[in-house]
């Protein structure tokens, strides 16, 4: 059943995607391998819309669906999680307002054993600073798809620097402009092309 889920999703087909989640999970399917095929699913949509075949509403309305399945498979996730693997903190700078792929990245890393501190969209730099603060998370990952989120980018690593806590803390950025020139920009430390990589990232960097 799992395999036409990716495809549910790709056609926007809300109550058919749920259905499809809940008869994988009382079948037994592994809930990772649902939400990879969410996200392949949620990928096609997001080039859909750099192509112009979706719009606007179409993409809100992915991020819903997307949502909604989680929902139904984190429960299934928590009981067969393991120890946590290291705490990060995450959110969509300051300017920007864009987070399905902030999400997807969220959601994946908690699956595979972080504990996620998302912050939102719109976070202004001292936001960032203060969370890092009360947790300890020693990964900040930020997330942007305009290219003015550049600046807010760099002027939430300078935040870090100047509150004395980027030797500990390793940052990552991720977003559809977003490429090795906006990692020297910013002052990060690595970007991911896509969910996934952002994923491996994290273990690379928390040693997981």
């Amino acid at each position: 059943m799992s395999g036409d889920l990716a495809a549910l999703v790709m056609e926007l087909k809300e109550e058919e995607v749920l259905d499809a989640v809940r008869e994988s999970l009382e079948g037994g399917e592994d809930p990772l391998s649902l939400v990879e095929c969410l996200r392949r699913g949620m990928t096609e949509v997001g080039r859909r819309f750099e192509n112009k075949e979706y719009y606007l509403s179409e993409l809100i309305m992915s991020a819903e669906i997307f949502k909604e399945a989680i929902d139904l498979i984190e429960p299934h996730l928590q009981r067969d999680s393991c120890e946590v693997k290291g705490d990060v903190v995450i959110g969509t700078v300051r300017g920007d307002i864009h987070d399905i792929g902030k999400n997807i990245v969220s959601t994946l890393l908690r699956c595979d054993g972080f504990q996620v501190y998302d912050l939102g969209v719109d976070v202004a730099p001292s936001a960032f600073v203060d969370k890092l603060r009360e947790t300890g998370a020693r990964l900040l990952a930020l997330s942007g798809l305009l290219t003015l989120a550049f600046d807010s980018m760099k002027d939430t690593v300078n935040a870090v620097v100047e509150a004395g806590l980027r030797e500990r803390v390793k940052v990552i950025i991720g977003g559809g402009p977003v490429d090795e020139k906006v990692v020297k920009y910013v002052g990060a430390d690595a970007f991911g092309k896509d969910a996934s990589q952002g994923v491996r990232l994290a273990n690379a960097f928390l040693g997981g």
